[in-house]
């Protein structure tokens, strides 16, 4: 248990970055439930080993907690999801239709399936980057994976991401010329 100043600099250190924390697990395990759960086990692992933080950047540190109890949990409930790479033919989707992708709620929503598409390393980095605006250095931190590699994942994420917002069904040919 942590003594009363620990547990402040807990709290005003670590707590801050719950949503960033529970915005990473909710897309790597894509279930808003399974995420809340994890990120609460998460929560109460970085409490208990808090008095082993040495300082330097407590987002990238709960960040990394959360991302490896994310792949535990996956590891035990859903193996197969870790195992699975992108592959074009298998996670195409259909894009929408060109007149309701014109509505925002429906660009969001083809945003969120493009993402999902991804693989979880593809997903994850480019999560923390985009969304959780770390640095290349946070994100290798977090992930335990080069800096090199982290930017050729993110460079290849965002392709991937770009081609599947960017295809759509052929457009039929106007009649009002």
């Amino acid at each position: 248990m942590l003594q009363p100043p620990q547990k402040i600099r807990f709290e005003q250190l670590v707590l801050p970055h719950l949503d960033a924390g529970f915005n990473l697990a909710r897309w790597l395990l894509r279930n808003q439930a399974d995420a809340e759960d994890v990120v609460q086990e998460a929560m109460m692992r970085a409490y208990r080993f808090f008095e082993h933080f040495r300082g330097g950047d407590a987002r990238a540190w709960l960040l990394q907690i959360v991302r490896n109890s994310c792949y535990t949990w996956l590891e035990k409930h859903r193996p197969s999801e870790l195992m699975t790479e992108f592959n074009e033919e298998v996670h195409h989707r259909p894009s929408a239709d060109p007149e309701k992708l014109a509505v925002q709620t429906a660009e969001r929503e083809h945003l969120m399936r493009a993402l999902d598409s991804l693989p979880a390393r593809s997903r994850e980095v480019l999560v923390l980057r985009e969304l959780e605006e770390c640095s290349y250095k946070e994100i290798a931190e977090i992930t335990g994976i080069p800096m090199g590699t982290v930017m050729s994942t993110l460079s290849r994420a965002r392709e991937r991401l770009h081609q599947t917002l960017t295809s759509s069904p052929p457009k039929e040919a106007s009649s009002d010329v």
